[in-house]
């Protein structure tokens, strides 16, 4: 869902820049452009500065610096409340003494909506989210995962056309989280909405995006769909960041095409997707995902490794070998007969296909 130019984008951060005090920049140029109907998320670390572009998009901060525009509009200077936006956050905001047709009719009567559109309005949104029989309950006679559905059907009560969301999910239990996860996914794509959303859980990210903008120290390491990002990371970060991934260390010898030959401690070589690699005679980072590792072959680019530690997974069995100087060096072993004969303690081969490694940052 790239954009060719800028005039498709129905939200734009123009040379974008926040700043607390003065001095510490915590947005550091940000352009980020998205159309309507994507699902974007910002993902990254805390203090990554994921959440305040989000709070800049809604209005509660003010940029230092750069333009946000809101379907070709400026939006700098318009209060929330003015901005059309929907909003759902981690602690779910509803008004205790309220009950939940009333939290939901509240940002209706803001905008001087009649009382027969309001009630139609608040038990739409209530269906959309199979809380239709909870209407005359208040927020303390629901539970987390009730309370969040309330705080979203908030959200989409008024027919925003914008939904921005900060950690909604981060509150609730593992099997609710994901459950959730899929029915935020699906209201995405039955009601065409856009919708922005903060997480710093990878999998959360890769669940639920269109596409994901990958923030480390301010800046948008990597936007790409979720599957660009997991097989073709741009960065360390980005590799070390989005799922598993092992990395080694070692100096560039030479390069042919889109692949360098590098020499690994101890004087073995590998190929590589030359991504980021540096020049020769540099060093650089190998990054390789454990699923692309093949144990116990003498396969394309086959080096000896030494079998720390298996742990029993069920479908696959986890095996911490040291290669090359990396202790943690992850691979995951399909739970088939034929590989079920490793012994910690014991050498034996690894082996990955040269795409399927890449060289990363230069060191």
């Amino acid at each position: 869902m790239a954009l060719d130019t800028s005039s498709d984008a129905y939200v734009e951060f123009d040379r974008v820049q926040k700043s607390y005090d003065g001095e510490i920049l915590v947005v550091k140029d940000l352009n980020l452009a998205m159309p309507k109907g994507e699902f974007l998320t910002m993902l990254g670390p805390s203090g990554s500065g994921k959440t305040t572009c989000l709070m800049m998009l809604a209005g509660f901060e003010t940029a230092t610096h750069g333009e946000i525009r809101l379907d070709g509009r400026e939006i700098n200077n318009i209060p929330p409340h003015k901005r059309g936006i929907g909003m759902v956050f981690q602690n779910y905001a509803l008004f205790p003494h309220m009950t939940v047709n009333e939290n939901l009719s509240f940002p209706l009567e803001v905008r001087g909506m009649g009382k027969d559109e309001r009630e139609a309005k608040v038990a739409r949104a209530l269906d959309m989210v199979q809380m239709g029989e909870f209407g005359n309950r208040r927020p303390a006679q629901l539970s987390g995962g009730q309370q969040q559905r309330i705080a979203l059907a908030r959200a989409l009560v008024f027919d925003p056309s914008l939904v921005l969301m900060d950690e909604p999910l981060g509150a609730l239990d593992k099997q609710l989280r994901e459950h959730m996860q899929y029915e935020i996914k699906h209201l995405h794509e039955n009601l065409g909405i856009t919708v922005v959303y903060v997480t710093h859980d990878q999998s959360e990210a890769l669940t639920m995006s269109d596409r994901v903008a990958v923030f480390n120290d301010g800046r948008i390491q990597q936007l790409a769909p979720p599957d660009d990002l997991y097989e073709r990371p741009d960065n360390s970060f980005v590799a070390q960041f989005i799922g598993e991934n092992n990395k080694l260390t070692g100096t560039v010898k030479s390069k042919m095409g889109d692949a360098v030959q590098v020499e690994l401690p101890g004087g073995a070589t590998t190929e590589a997707l030359a991504v980021n690699a540096g020049e020769v005679g540099s060093k650089t980072l190998i990054s390789v995902r454990p699923e692309r590792i093949e144990v116990a072959t003498d396969g394309p680019n086959a080096t000896d490794a030494q079998v720390k530690e298996l742990i029993y997974l069920g479908d696959h069995i986890r095996c911490r070998l040291n290669v090359h100087g990396n202790d943690d060096f992850i691979v995951k072993v399909p739970n088939s007969a034929g590989h079920t004969h490793l012994k910690v303690g014991e050498t034996t081969k690894v082996s990955w296909a040269t795409e399927d490694a890449r060289a990363l940052d230069p060191l």
